[in-house]
């Protein structure tokens, strides 16, 4: 396909998103709305570098968080220097307790997680920042290259309102470059859903970034690893010449 087609296709999946996002503005209960400027009760499943880095920055930023993993007291340390605001639990319990999840866990455990916890996730926003390593995680990986990650996402967790972002940096580098002068590092989002979209993108600058929506879920395999938009510590504008976004 010649490079303007391919332009133009961008644009209008960009456009597309935009005016999805418009309509559920006015769709949308105001009290739905309002959350996505409010302190908001954060599930975090996977507390690692990256699930630990993101989540702090919420906790600072004046959001409750629940940390989570198989053994929640080895967090015992990470949320007493975070603060009253932070606390651990188990995912089902850190699933219950976030109006929002953020997931950073190895892509290999994406389908057992989706098959447990399917009652209690459905219908909340899931921020998804996993990534699938051939190496690591098998034949899903595959599947990824094959279909594209937010698709495979999506389908692995069932009823998540899912929304692509913080894949495509170290926790090292969003440690040091969050709340930096302007202009902030650009974070690359996707969703299917406005609302979820809004919230991630709420998100996104609370933790102090600069979220840049790239398209629907099927855009996100234009950030996932390997592609264009992946391991671009940049600027919104850099960011957006780099994915030819409008």
């Amino acid at each position: 396909m010649p490079r303007q087609n391919i332009k133009l296709v961008h644009r209008r999946a960009l456009l597309r998103a935009g005016r999805l996002l418009m309509l559920g503005t006015f769709l949308y209960p105001a009290r739905l709305l309002a959350q996505a400027s409010s302190p908001l009760r954060i599930g975090v499943i996977g507390s690692g570098k990256i699930g630990g880095t993101i989540g702090g920055l919420w906790v600072k930023s004046g959001h409750p968080v629940m940390f989570s993993s198989r053994h929640p007291h080895e967090l015992k340390d990470m949320v007493s220097k975070l603060g009253g605001l932070a606390q651990a639990g188990s995912v089902e319990q850190a699933m219950a307790f976030g109006d929002a999840l953020f997931i950073a866990v190895p892509y290999g455990a994406i389908p057992q997680i989706g098959r447990d916890y399917s009652a209690v996730m459905k219908g909340k926003v899931m921020i998804d920042a996993c990534n699938a390593v051939s190496a690591r995680d098998g034949a899903i990986a595959d599947e990824v290259e094959q279909n594209g990650i937010g698709a495979t996402s999506q389908k692995y967790l069932a009823g998540a309102r899912i929304v692509r972002a913080f894949n495509t940096m170290s926790y090292a580098i969003f440690a040091r470059e969050a709340h930096r002068p302007d202009p902030r590092l650009a974070i690359p989002i996707a969703g299917d859903d406005p609302l979820a979209l809004q919230t991630a993108a709420g998100l996104v600058r609370d933790a102090g970034f600069d979220p840049i929506v790239v398209g629907n879920l099927a855009d996100a395999r234009r950030f996932q690893r390997g592609q264009p938009g992946y391991g671009q510590p940049v600027s919104a504008t850099e960011l957006k010449k780099i994915l030819s976004l409008p």
